[in-house]
């Protein structure tokens, strides 16, 4: 008998399963779950290896922003155990020269003045304009980020600013790969996953309309709608 795949979700940058709460609630009921935890490591390479060991089996992986870097590294080190894979909201390209100076300004803010300061400062350009003062959209992000500390944000800074350059990856990996990103994500902006989907041989592109970088909570149902739709296929 074939065995069942678990579905592993690995949330980005300061991240948490609030992110993915109505994605899991779509797919529990059909499929194992769990939740990556990528807080501890200092490369995207030890976050997907790390998260490799933890799920045994044959494995989907979804991931958003910094944790689709990760779930396409997992793919990287065990294509035979990736059976399918879902890029959210992320990039392939390597680090950019200087782009370290606002991500370290943001690490030193934090320590000085917490996380709260960082939140702040941080949430608001990453999702939809119009949901920068939606209070039920931006607490719950503000309470996650919260619950991260400066010493994981530093570390989790320090993966991305070394990440590998993915574009040369993409073209190998066969598997169903859905690819999805929010409409206004100005981060992550849906040129960059267009050119993923080029470089992929079998992706799917699911734009969600009227959402940020934080596609799977600022639209929780249509990008359910898609997970679901990727997770549940019969087509290999």
């Amino acid at each position: 008998m074939t065995e069942t795949p678990t579905v592993v979700l690995v949330p980005g940058l300061l991240c948490d399963r609030t992110i993915f709460e109505r994605t899991l609630a779509r797919l529990e009921p059909h499929l194992p779950c769990a939740v990556a935890d990528v807080d501890s490591q200092t490369s995207i390479e030890e976050m997907a290896a790390d998260t490799l060991a933890a799920h045994p089996g044959p494995l989907y992986v979804l991931g958003h922003s910094m944790g689709a870097r990760v779930a396409m590294e997992m793919a990287q080190q065990a294509p035979e155990r990736v059976k399918k894979l879902a890029l959210a909201d992320t990039g392939i390209h390597p680090y950019v020269e200087g782009e370290e100076v606002k991500r370290n300004a943001r690490v030193k803010l934090a320590y000085d003045e917490g996380m709260a300061a960082l939140a702040a400062d941080w949430l608001p350009g990453m999702v939809h304009p119009n949901r920068q003062n939606d209070a039920a959209l931006m607490a719950p992000l503000a309470e996650m980020v919260c619950r991260k500390t400066p010493e994981i944000h530093e570390r989790q800074i320090n993966a991305l600013l070394t990440r590998p350059d993915a574009r040369a990856l993409l073209p190998t990996l066969t598997m169903p790969v859905l690819v999805a990103v929010g409409r206004q994500d100005q981060w992550s902006p849906l040129s960059r996953h267009e050119e993923m989907v080029a470089l992929l041989p079998n992706a799917h592109l699911v734009v969600i309309e009227d959402a940020g970088h934080f596609a799977p909570l600022e639209r929780a149902g249509a990008f359910a709608d898609a997970v679901e739709a990727w997770a549940l296929a019969t087509d290999t």
